[in-house]
């Protein structure tokens, strides 16, 4: 039986009003207690397949074809090592990375670490409002702007939701994320790419990365893929479901849990991987190498492959990708509110503010350069969602680290390693992109 929310539940998305709403079976078979628990794995996962990784995977598969495709096999890696962690903190704690946060620190530095939060959050909705845009634009032949305008409206989507349960939500996004994998299996059926070619990119190459521009890329890949607002998200939605908080209850949670977290990223790595393998079989191979915007590989795609379906179908899934986003960001925003503040507001509100910041860049973006914004912002929302990384990072590993606060579910040796190596890697990729693009290195 699964819990109903209360009445007054603004929405599925308050991670105070969910917890242990929804109920596990005590000694069921393996397979239904895979079904219980899978979800939140799923809601995690649509922030890896959001407009900006279009934008990052549609450029590197343009200029560089299939040569930076391990960076993706890699980003997804590390990214299920990082979520596991925040799975495991949610689970064992019972509480989420950003109240645990205000409660260990000082009220300055957690002050601090809502901040990047938020602007992170800002830089995902950018990337969203500005998919969304481009699927109106590409659908209905409406101007970039108007189709800017358009996407404000996705709050009437979240209204629509009000006193719906959490596996509806996940219902929901279960229906969008195979929107987008149905469109892109068909779309590759109909471009065909060199198979032998796509095994060779996934082997490491750190020769594609010798140069600025590959490496700029690779890191709005990583960006686009860790994205330091999942963290926070996944260690409360974990906590929907009704475990016991003995030590083998939270032992199979966690094990359940992360089946769950690491199937669910293997279907966006698969979905990053073939949005870069179509433009690369599309445009790399046939002397497209400059196709650095969306609506330039949607144009494309009709006389390349030789239908139009494959150019509306790829619109489509890309309408898909931005109103699937919406959801897990307000989520997201939920939690980061409420865990470092202690405030709730309706969900609507927060969509609606979230939203309005977006807009702002987006639109000054749009009147300035026109539609070439539309790439060039994508892949800077990466960059700045990459730049957030290390200060999500630091806390959750320290913590998950901690015995006095995990108790027996405290990290290991080897993944204590894997965790501060990864840690190292990002923030000093990180620092290479400042040094770059303040122009103090050639």
């Amino acid at each position: 039986m699964q819990f109903k929310l209360p009445t007054t539940a603004t929405a599925p998305f308050c991670p105070s009003e969910v917890q242990g709403t929804v109920a596990v079976t005590q000694g069921a078979p393996f397979w239904k207690k895979i079904l219980q628990f899978a979800g939140p794995g799923l809601l995690i996962s649509i922030g890896y397949m959001d407009p900006g990784n279009w934008a990052t995977d549609i450029e590197a598969g343009s200029r560089y074809g299939y040569s930076l495709l391990f960076v993706v096999m890699l980003s997804s890696l590390a990214a299920m090592a990082l979520q596991c962690l925040s799975m495991r903190l949610g689970i064992a704690t019972g509480r989420d990375l950003a109240e645990l946060s205000r409660l260990r620190y000082s009220p300055g530095v957690a002050r601090f670490q809502w901040l990047l939060a938020e602007l992170s959050i800002v830089a995902c909705d950018l990337a969203e409002v500005l998919g969304g845009a481009l699927a109106f634009h590409l659908l209905f032949k409406c101007s970039l702007t108007t189709g800017v305008l358009l996407t404000a409206f996705d709050t009437l989507i979240v209204l629509g939701l009000k006193g719906k349960n959490f596996r509806d939500l996940e219902a929901i996004m279960l229906g969008l994320i195979a929107t987008i994998g149905v469109g892109y299996i068909i779309e590759l059926a109909l471009v065909k790419p060199h198979w032998p070619s796509v095994a060779q990119g996934l082997i490491p190459s750190w020769q594609a990365l010798s140069s600025r521009e590959p490496m700029y890329l690779a890191i709005g890949i990583l960006g686009a893929t860790v994205m330091p607002h999942n963290l926070y998200l996944h260690s409360s939605i974990v906590q929907t479901r009704a475990v016991k908080r003995d030590s083998a209850s939270i032992r199979s949670a966690i094990g359940m849990s992360r089946i769950d977290t690491i199937v669910s990223l293997i279907i966006a790595l698969l979905i990053n991987m073939a949005i870069l393998i179509l433009a690369a079989a599309a445009f790399h191979a046939t002397g497209h190498n400059q196709v650095t915007e969306i609506e330039d590989a949607y144009k494309l795609l009709a006389p390349i492959v030789g239908t139009g379906f494959a150019a509306v179908l790829f619109a489509i899934t890309l309408l898909a990708s931005g109103q699937s986003s919406t959801f897990t960001g307000t989520v997201a925003g939920q939690v980061i509110m409420e865990g470092f503040l202690k405030l709730k507001i309706p969900c609507w509100q927060r969509r609606f503010i979230t939203r309005a910041l977006a807009l702002i860049p987006a639109l000054i973006g749009v009147q300035m350069m026109g539609n070439g914004a539309v790439g060039k912002l994508l892949v800077a929302s990466q960059v700045v969602l990459s730049l957030q990384l290390p200060f999500a990072l630091y806390p959750l590993i320290r913590m998950t680290n901690d015995r006095s606060l995990m108790g027996e579910f405290a990290n290991r040796l080897p993944t204590r390693l894997l965790a501060w190596s990864l840690f190292v890697v990002i923030s000093a990729a990180n620092l290479w992109l400042v040094v770059q693009t303040v122009g103090l290195v050639d």
